[in-house]
């Protein structure tokens, strides 16, 4: 038995990586009995007796785990998002913003094209990038310059472990193939008539690049929060949970409470209002949503 760690998953197949070979193996049935999936970035026991062969028989322990895109035991989400085409969505952002934070992932934020919008768009896009750095949040300002991509990417991945998320069409694999052009990652052209880019990447496969490993994902456009509670919600936006405990009540979820001093900090604008009103708009959505059973 040996172990290692999965770096792509497709067709049922998992590729792992030990002592710097690869081995395709299947997983054991006893997984699907008890609903579990392997994921990429598993550090998992294995066993092959040919490389094409071979069987994983236990997944250790997660450090982390991410549902979409299904990825495991990483250090950090570069998050993607492109000021044109498709054009820049704060409302999407954040939705990925909330479910990273749900995850205790840490996020960095790259905003992507920026040379291809005017100086109206332009000074707007400033706004927010300020707005995620008083958050606290790492922000990048990126134009089409392919050193300039390589080299303030590479300054986050080298010995780590990342992922990288947003909507399709904002990048993702171009901004791996300027650091690794050996990868020949497939890039998609923009739909004019939708607005977004084709689904061109079809798994996700941890890949060598800027002297770390990055997960290039399948993109998609919408997140729903259905492992997310009310009360859960106000701790995914980091200005919110830290004037949590100067509100009157325990329990305030910051909408119609009173004494609140998450309003207080938006009337004086110590919190962005697209951020409130997007924190509404989200708690608004898992109170509406269907109960499980």
């Amino acid at each position: 038995m040996a172990e290692g760690r999965i770096i792509k998953a497709i067709s049922g197949f998992y590729y792992v990586q030990s002592s710097g070979n690869v081995y395709q193996c299947r997983g054991r049935g006893i997984f699907r009995k008890q609903k579990i999936t392997p994921f990429v970035g598993d550090f998992v026991e294995f066993e092959a007796p040919k490389p094409d062969e071979g069987y994983i028989l236990a997944i250790n322990p997660r450090q982390n785990k991410l549902i979409r895109p299904p990825v495991a035991n990483i250090d950090q989400v570069i998050l993607v998002s492109s000021a044109d085409m498709p054009e820049f969505k704060p409302l999407l952002l954040d939705r990925f913003l909330v479910s990273i934070e749900a995850k205790k992932m840490k996020p960095v934020i790259f905003l992507t094209k920026q040379d291809l919008i005017g100086e109206i768009a332009q000074r707007n896009l400033l706004d927010y990038q300020t707005v995620y750095e008083q958050i606290g949040y790492f922000v990048e300002l990126i134009s089409g310059e392919e050193q300039e991509i390589s080299d303030r990417l590479r300054s986050y991945l080298t010995e780590r472990v990342s992922v990288m998320a947003g909507q399709s069409g904002v990048g993702k694999s171009s901004l791996l193939n300027s650091l690794n052009p050996s990868l020949q990652l497939a890039t998609g052209d923009i739909s004019m008539s939708l607005g977004r880019g084709k689904h061109i990447t079809r798994h996700v496969e941890l890949v060598e690049a800027g002297g770390g490993l990055v997960a290039d994902t399948p993109g998609f456009s919408t997140l729903d929060f259905a492992d997310i509670e009310a009360d859960e919600l106000r701790d995914c936006f980091p200005e919110i949970r830290h004037r949590q405990g100067e509100c009157k009540f325990r329990s305030c979820l910051h909408n119609h409470e009173p004494q609140c001093a998450v309003k207080k900090a938006v009337e004086n604008g110590d919190i962005a209002s697209s951020r409130y009103e997007h924190y509404l708009r989200f708690l608004e959505e898992i109170y509406s949503r269907k109960p499980r059973y």
